[in-house]
């Protein structure tokens, strides 16, 4: 029933839709779950909950849910004891939920007065697997798109040689790549249309620009100058991109970033 997947105790397949991706301040707008059985059976369960706050339009952008599609929703707290049973005994399994999909349910349970206890279960995440498996080192790269084994790595003639070849044997394999510079370049940007520094240290959350790292991830960039310039003048004096400090710099004397129209559709 699931292949060469050998269980011998319940597996919680499951992922999450959220308000954002800050686990201790963003909560869940859906959440489903898949769960394996040892005997080859399935249950599979989905729900919308109501977050109680609101969804940023950037994020409503990503996974089509709005405040209005989930107002009459529980919340939940309504359904955490049941959904706290359905998974007490089950592994969990999931793409890159070690360090979101987890952490974000942990919270939402210990907001809810529930401990979910992680030290009996295995963990499966089928995105840190995949890196394992296709590691993204140049050498592993060569062998993968041009056959052949990456002599003298970490010589700078000999890996500008391969990554010239990589990009070309990239260009071979996928024909839905476009071999345009212009484009070539927007499918190596991996910040995405909310990224307000090349780094992503800074991001868009709807029309505000919010904090991507550290301790204050989450937290508006107008909400610190007002109240925890510290903060920022600490980025200012530290190792950050010169784009980073200025951000920092500007918002210190009331200067924030402006969206522009379309930015993130």
């Amino acid at each position: 029933m699931f292949g060469r997947l050998e269980l011998t105790r319940p597996l919680a397949v499951f992922d999450i839709e959220s308000t954002g991706v800050n686990p201790a301040r963003d909560r869940i707008v859906e959440i489903s779950v898949m769960k394996l059985f040892p005997d080859g059976t399935q249950q599979s369960t989905t729900r919308r909950l109501n977050p109680g706050i609101p969804i940023p339009p950037a994020v409503t952008a990503i996974h089509g849910i709005s405040d209005a599609d989930v107002a009459n929703e529980p919340f939940f707290a309504d359904i955490a004891q049941k959904l706290h049973s359905y998974l007490a005994d089950c592994d969990l399994a999931g793409y890159n939920i070690t360090t979101f999909d987890v952490p974000l349910l942990e919270c939402e349970f210990k907001r809810a007065g529930l401990s979910f206890d992680l030290s009996n279960r295995k963990i499966i995440d089928a995105y840190n697997i995949f890196c394992k498996l296709y590691p993204r080192t140049l050498t592993a790269a060569y062998s993968f798109f041009c056959g052949k084994e990456l002599v003298n790595a970490h010589g700078a003639a000999a890996d500008t040689a391969a990554t010239l070849e990589v990009l070309l044997g990239q260009l071979d394999k996928h024909p839905e790549l476009s071999g345009s510079v212009e484009q070539l370049a927007a499918a190596s940007d991996l910040a995405g249309p909310d990224a307000v520094d090349r780094t992503r240290r800074f991001k868009w959350s709807g029309d505000e620009v919010v904090v991507n790292f550290g301790k204050n991830s989450g937290r508006t960039l107008r909400d610190l100058a007002e109240n925890d310039p510290g903060f920022l003048r600490w980025i200012i004096k530290n190792d950050f991109p010169d784009d980073v400090k200025e951000i920092a710099s500007n918002a210190l004397i009331g200067k924030y970033p402006t969206r522009s129209a379309g930015a993130g559709e």
